[in-house]
């Protein structure tokens, strides 16, 4: 049995349908860092910006993630950040 990539609409789909105990820290899709009880960071942020600053706050964010990825320890984990973030800004993306 293969493991495929999960894209932010199947995170947003489980939590919308059940609850789930996260057994381990995902650093790319859903850090424990960025959940306060049943809000996600990434959700709060959206909720308090217009779509088009939501758009321009992704983007910013895969230019972060591609930007220092060469110079850190955990390049993969830089690039699969970004790669989350622009999966993100595609799907509000028309």
């Amino acid at each position: 049995m293969g493991i495929t990539a999960t894209t932010p609409g199947d995170w947003n789909a489980v939590r919308k349908d059940t609850r789930t105990i996260v057994l381990e820290n995902d650093m790319v899709n859903s850090p424990n860092h960025y959940t306060a009880g049943d809000v996600e960071c990434i959700d709060g942020i959206e909720a308090s910006m217009t779509p088009e600053a939501f758009k321009g706050y992704c983007k910013g964010a895969v230019i972060k993630y591609l930007w220092r990825y060469e110079r850190k320890s955990k390049a993969l984990e830089d690039l699969k950040k970004a790669e989350w973030y622009l999966s993100k800004l595609i799907s509000k993306t028309p």
